[in-house]
């Protein structure tokens, strides 16, 4: 059996369908998709890819399996489930989701069709596994689907603690042995076993500080506000199929973007960190509730009507290209109801720790609208937004 040596895990031992699988072009490509995406404009040392993290998610799944006594073609599928669950994503992973799936109508992990033809197909049945399987528990779906994407899923136990190593910062360092070990059914639900509420808890810290030191700050937000519009622009504007669109690479990206005249400027501003600025960055409870659930097409003219107002009132020219205006939506914490045993009983960890209020009130507090614009037109994009969008700053 072979054995690739990773940053995180050491030595990652990996069978012969996984050496197959790692083979196929479609599992190569992730090799030039950063995990981390624009997140590397803030953290210079976060150029992980994809591929690392899918092996890593790999080598978890493995051990899960082993510890819950999974075996046979049962594990295998769900080996290859774990290693073949970013397959579907797009260049810059999750920064261009909402393209793709407006798009083309599919998740990330609806990857059905991709495990269905090509080598992908070839490989999983050669190795007697039905590509249809696989890819519901790509999906998170059945009993074992949770082990891949649930609360409890080795994807996330993977992404805190690599997301930290290559970020060089401390908050994602979950102790993973333990959730793995804590893990069991029952009644088909994943949960964790008595005893485990902290250990639950500590993967909701890292997951909450991570969020605000990592995942969401404010440059990566812009630059990844910036990279959606670009996207959109180049596909409106060439011949780009959308399908040929959601399987480049990040490079392949950045170098159609630089060849349309349309988003050539973009393209620009990305790869020289040469970035818009924050023209207004308001807390939710300044923000009316329109707006925080304000949907694409509402941002959309939200945008237009900023640019028109501030166009007709300053004397520098704003166009809509001018304007981004970026809301998260509702605040949540979707990982609260992860679910442990507590005295015999399986609860919600919600129900069972007070840490998680304190954690959702944090979540709210850091919330911010972002609206930005070219650093030498904030003045007048400000003013107007602040009036469009009834923000109180």
């Amino acid at each position: 059996m072979k054995a690739i040596k990773d940053s995180v895990h050491d030595h990652i031992p990996v069978c012969d369908l996984a050496a197959d699988l790692l083979d196929t072009p479609e599992l190569q490509r992730l090799r030039h998709i950063k995990q981390l995406s624009t997140v590397r404009l803030v953290y210079p040392s976060a150029n992980h890819t994809r591929f690392e993290h899918s092996l890593g998610v790999y080598y978890l799944a493995r051990e899960a399996c082993s510890l819950l006594g999974v075996e046979g073609d049962r594990a295998k599928a769900v080996r290859a489930a774990a290693l073949l669950h970013d397959v579907g994503h797009g260049p810059y992973g999750h920064q261009t989701e909402g393209v793709i799936e407006r798009r083309l109508g599919r998740h990330h992990d609806e990857v059905g069709d991709l495990l269905a033809s090509g080598e992908l197909g070839a490989v999983l049945e050669s190795h007697g596994l039905d590509p249809g399987e696989v890819a519901d528990l790509v999906a998170g779906e059945g009993r074992l689907g949770q082990l891949v994407a649930g609360e409890l899923d080795v994807d996330r136990m993977d992404y805190l603690v690599r997301d930290a190593h290559h970020t060089g910062v401390p908050y994602g360092t979950i102790d993973h042995s333990r959730l793995l070990a804590a893990l069991q059914f029952r009644d088909d639900d994943l949960v964790l076993s008595a005893g485990n509420v902290q250990t639950a808890e500590g993967t909701l810290v890292a997951r909450a500080l991570m969020n605000a030191t990592v995942y969401r700050h404010h440059v990566s937000r812009i630059a990844g506000a910036m990279l959606e519009r670009a996207s959109e622009r180049l596909l409106d504007s060439t011949d780009l199929r959308p399908e040929a669109f959601a399987r480049m690479t990040d490079d392949r990206l950045l170098g159609a973007l630089r060849d349309c005249p349309a988003t050539a400027d973009a393209a620009r501003r990305l790869e020289q960190r040469d970035l818009y600025k924050r023209a207004v960055w308001a807390k939710l409870d300044a923000v009316p509730e329109a707006v925080v659930a304000a949907d694409r097409d509402e941002v959309r003219a939200f945008e237009r009507e900023i640019a028109e107002t501030a166009d007709a009132a300053g004397e520098t020219d704003v166009s809509p290209e001018d304007v981004l205006v970026d809301t998260p939506g509702e605040p949540g914490m979707p990982e609260s109801s992860t679910r442990v045993v507590v005295d015999g009983e399986v609860r919600r960890l919600a129900d069972e720790s007070p840490l998680v209020e304190g954690l959702r009130a944090a979540g709210r507090a850091q919330w911010r609208l972002g609206v930005y614009a070219p650093e030498e037109k904030i003045p007048e994009v400000g003013a107007a937004a602040e009036r469009v969008l009834g923000v109180e700053t």
